[in-house]
């Protein structure tokens, strides 16, 4: 029979076999991008860029492609940053981007011929740039070298962050842009929420409708005054909101006929009622002479009317008293070249000198004086206060608010403290675009709402407990004022916010219904900016809120804090300030501080008519502190201190790794986290629920550093560091200042302890 199976080759092969060759592709190169928001364009980019780190070393440098858009410059790279292990994310801006608002001056470099300039909008460049210098106006400065980059694309992007970073007019700046999207295409999201704002940012009032303000009259009890809309479309005045608050005696047709004499025709605008009845009030000065007594005593006769006992009227005319935007901005520039640029001097002395002559914390504690003195007038006299100042939209904003976080225990939270810039600042008009200079023609740039978030954080490091937010939330809101995408930190005036916005609807063809302008997001929305883990940043683990739940043979009670509980910030305090005598020795700066020597306190140098005040002072700062009362300054010497976080955060030098004030943040926060855990625990075992927390709700803690669940930082992390949660690691590339005064200052933690730390210590 035949076999069904083949046949066995016969033939043998003597070769070895050879593998067969993988052709293996070539590694693709990963494309750099840049994110990009809707609206945001390139404009220019190039390749090949080295962005220096270090001052003094090339080692750690960066390689990749600078992009210049219409919102931002934008370096991108593989590589990471080196000497850094942590910075807090932005949603809008990377960790190598820099909004073109805050940028202050650009300089081009070319190391061969030696030149450099100064590059403004519209203007030439006649030779290549080799390096790059961007200086920021929130103190850093970032370095770009185009060595390996192609000669003509260097010079293309720096002329092209030149001409954006210094728009020719208001519509120019990305937020027209950004906003018109939402229009256009109503689908389109950021983040998950429209660009147009949402989210978190809806429980901050804005003040921009009839029922924002007759809900704060409620809250503060000013039966006696009423939400006035003679302003309503702006028919009266360009710098006020459309609504605003008089005296319930003052008619709107007595309001149409004063405004003419007013500078700006700004009429009184009350801010905040006293729960004596007491009120404060804000307006500008009276231009007509010839009338100026007869609306002056009809002005101060209605409010009068307002208060309960008929009280007599304070006015407090701020011009006189108090430095002006200019002082304030010569101050600041001087300040800023003491902390970041170079040379420093070559003794300790001189540093400190030109620290007191730039007058920066002087300016700081006369606003914080003024503030207390007025407090005085509203909490003891129980009379009205009447800020006046010239436009009344600069200085009274600041005194203003001031009066009322001294004052009022509910603008010492987050969303009251909102609430507060909200009406004091952006509805009652003041010029942040001229304040700012963000189209940078501006001759009026003056940083007076940093120096009032300076005085925030000097009642906050003085009574931590007082404050539901932090010091990294006053910084990161400053800086928010340098993003051109929030309608909030945009304009001079509610007014021209509506008008330029509607002629750039007209323009674009966008339909606007019924509303009055383009809805710019709100700063206050900040998971625009944060995610929600980052945004618990903000708050303060050392705030005691004005009840804390507890629960109690089953049931969930109320435990109120009285007064005869001492506050915390007592206990760090000199011990001759516990019981309110303030000797000579407490004047004097510590060694090795760099807390500005001031004159003493004014408790001691009041003039003789104002035995009233002194002992109002005396009498309160000899009493246990209430969290949830009147809070006054500490205005000494050894008290107004120099903001570190905020103006040294950029400096390599000045970071002390595992040291600083975030040590204790951490630590304190740990406990915080603790206490609400167990608190819901004993919740739970209450209800019947099983005691173990699921991760919903550990989620709901409101701390940033957590002792369990899913961000369990209970060991204290190796990223920490006096700069936290900032970190300077190529935000401020210039010249070495080892061997400096400033170095000097810094090299040691005794900067960042406390007063009485280093009382002990001598």
């Amino acid at each position: 029979m035949f076999s069904l199976k083949p046949p066995k080759p016969t033939f043998k092969s003597y070769l070895l076999p050879q593998a067969e060759d993988k052709i293996t592709p070539e590694p693709r190169l990963k494309k750099l991008e840049p994110v990009l928001l809707p609206g945001e364009i390139v404009v220019n980019e190039v390749n090949f860029v080295r962005k220096c780190i270090a001052t003094d070393t090339s080692q750690y440098d960066l390689w990749g492609k600078l992009v210049c858009s219409n919102f931002k410059i934008s370096f991108i790279t593989d590589d990471p940053t080196p000497l850094q292990k942590f910075q807090y994310k932005n949603l809008l801006l990377g960790e190598h981007d820099v909004a073109l608002t805050c940028i202050e001056q650009i300089v081009t470099v070319n190391d061969t011929k030696r030149k450099q300039k100064v590059l403004g909008p519209n203007q030439k460049l006649k030779f290549n740039p080799t390096e790059l210098i961007i200086y920021c106006k929130d103190f850093r400065i970032v370095r770009f070298r185009f060595d390996e980059a192609g000669p003509e694309s260097a010079r293309k992007v720096c002329l092209a962050i030149a001409h954006y970073s210094q728009p020719a007019d208001l519509q120019l700046l990305f937020a027209f842009e950004y906003v018109s999207k939402k229009y256009n295409n109503p689908a389109k999201k950021v983040n998950g929420l429209d660009p147009g704002g949402g989210g978190g940012g809806q429980q901050t009032p804005l003040f921009e409708t009839y029922s924002d303000w007759d809900r704060e009259i409620k809250r503060t009890g000013a039966s006696e005054w009423r939400v006035c809309s003679v302003n309503e479309g702006y028919m009266i005045s360009t710098c006020l909101p459309e609504y605003f608050v008089v005296p319930s005696s003052l008619a709107d047709q007595d309001l149409k006929l004063y405004s003419y004499s007013f500078t700006g025709r700004r009429m009184p605008m009350w801010c905040w009622n006293h729960s004596n009845g007491s009120a404060l009030v804000r307006m500008a000065n009276i231009k007509d002479s010839l009338q100026q007594r007869k609306i002056d005593q009809r002005i101060c006769n209605a409010i009068t009317r307002s208060h309960p006992q008929r009280s007599d009227v304070y006015k407090s005319e701020l011009d006189k008293g108090l430095p002006n935007i200019q002082e304030i901005q010569s101050a600041f520039l001087k300040l800023k070249q003491l902390c970041v640029n170079e040379p420093f001097e070559e003794t300790e002395e001189k540093w400190l000198s030109l620290l007191d002559n730039s007058r920066w914390l002087e300016y700081v504690r006369l606003f914080l004086k003024h503030s207390a003195e007025l407090v005085y007038m509203l909490d003891s006299k129980h009379v009205s206060v009447v800020l006046q100042e010239e436009e009344g939209r600069d200085l009274s904003c600041c005194v203003a608010s001031l009066v009322q976080v001294m004052l009022d225990p509910y603008f010492r939270t987050i969303v009251g403290f909102q609430s507060l810039v909200q009406k004091e600042w952006v509805m009652a008009g003041y010029p942040f675009l001229d304040r700012c200079n963000h189209l940078k023609k501006s001759d009026k740039e003056s940083p007076l709402f940093l120096l009032f978030l300076d005085c925030i954080w000097q009642l906050l490091e003085q009574y931590p407990s007082a404050f539901e937010f932090s010091e990294a939330y006053l910084v990161i809101l400053y800086d928010s004022t340098r993003i051109s995408l929030f309608g909030t930190f945009l304009f001079n005036s509610p007014h021209q916010r509506v008008k330029q916005s509607t002629e750039f609807a007209i323009s674009k063809n966008i339909q606007l219904g019924d509303e009055k302008g383009l809805k710019f997001p709100s700063v206050w929305d900040w998971s625009l900016q944060h995610t929600a883990r980052d945004r618990m940043l903000f708050h303060n683990p050392w705030y005691i809120g004005k009840s804390t739940p507890c629960v109690h043979n089953g049931a969930v009670k109320s435990f109120k804090r009285t007064k005869k509980n001492y506050s915390s910030t007592l206990r760090g305090l000199p011990p001759s300030l516990k019981n309110g005598i303030i000797s000579e020795q407490d004047f004097l700066p510590r060694r090795n501080s760099l807390i500005l020597k001031l004159k003493p306190d004014f408790l001691h140098h009041m003039d003789n008519n104002t035995n009233g005040m002194e002992q109002y002072f005396r009498e309160w700062f000899s009493k246990p502190v209430d969290l949830h009362g009147i809070l006054l300054p500490r205005l000494s010497g050894t008290q107004i201190k120099l903001w570190k976080l905020c103006y040294f955060r950029w400096v390599p030098e000045a970071q002390i790794n595992s040291g600083g004030f975030i040590m204790a943040f951490h630590k304190i926060s740990l406990l915080a986290d603790e206490v609400d855990t167990l608190n819901r625990s004993l919740r739970q075992q209450n209800c019947g629920s099983p005691l173990l927390a699921n991760p919903s709700e550990l989620e709901q803690s409101r701390m940033y550093f957590r002792v369990n669940g899913l961000n369990d930082t209970s060991v204290t992390p190796e990223f920490l560091s006096s700069s936290f949660p900032f970190s300077p690691a190529g935000n401020l590339c210039r010249r070495s200042i080892l061997g400096t005064p400033l170095s000097k200052f810094l090299s040691g933690a005794k900067i960042w302890l406390s007063t009485e730390t280093l009382a002990n210590e001598d």
